[in-house]
C-alpha cells in the first residue's frame, strides 16, 4: 500500500490521550481540578490573550536566520586518494559504497583539501575550485553529469 496523505498515522503507542478533566469518578474527588477558584468550574476555557500582541510575545525572540536546506556531504581529496585507483568514477553512489559519506540524500561535495596523485573521473559531486585544479592537474576529470 503506498503511502499517501489520507493514510498517515502515528505509529502504535506514540500518542497519549490527554486527561480529560472534571468526568466524574475515575478522576477522584476534583479529578484533578485543584480546589474552587475559577478553573475548577465547568465551562472555562484557558482565558488566554487574544489578538496578534499575543502571538508576539508567545513567539520565540531568535535572531538571525538559518537556512532549512541541507549541507552537502563532505568529502576530501585526500580520502579520495587513499580510496580510489587509477581511472575509477567518483560518484555520490561509489562514495556511499566506500563509506566516505554517511548519506547522499543533500549531495556530495569535494573539498581540495589533500593531495590526489590518480587520474580519477568526477561526476554529480560539487566541487570546489581548488579541487578541480588539482584532480585536472593529476590527469582526471570533472563533469556535473
Amino acid at each position: 500500500m503506498p503511502l499517501t496523505l489520507n493514510n498517515l498515522k502515528p505509529s502504535e503507542g506514540s500518542k497519549k490521550s490527554k486527561k480529560r478533566l472534571g468526568r466524574g469518578f475515575t478522576g477522584g474527588k476534583t479529578s484533578g481540578r485543584g480546589h474552587k477558584g475559577q478553573k475548577s468550574r465547568s465551562g472555562v476555557g484557558g482565558l488566554k490573550r487574544l489578538g496578534l500582541r499575543s502571538l508576539m510575545l508567545a513567539t520565540p525572540k531568535v535572531r538571525g536566520f538559518q537556512s532549512q536546506a541541507g549541507k552537502p556531504a563532505v568529502v576530501n581529496l585526500g580520502g579520495i586518494d587513499s580510496a580510489f585507483k587509477k581511472d575509477d568514477v567518483v560518484s555520490p553512489q561509489t562514495l556511499l559504497d566506500k563509506k566516505l559519506i554517511a548519506s547522499k540524500k543533500d549531495g556530495v561535495k569535494i573539498l581540495g583539501d589533500g593531495e590526489i596523485r590518480i587520474a580519477v573521473k568526477v561526476k554529480g559531486c560539487k566541487v570546489s575550485k581548488s579541487a578541480v585544479e588539482k584532480i585536472t592537474a593529476a590527469g582526471g576529470n570533472v563533469s556535473a553529469k
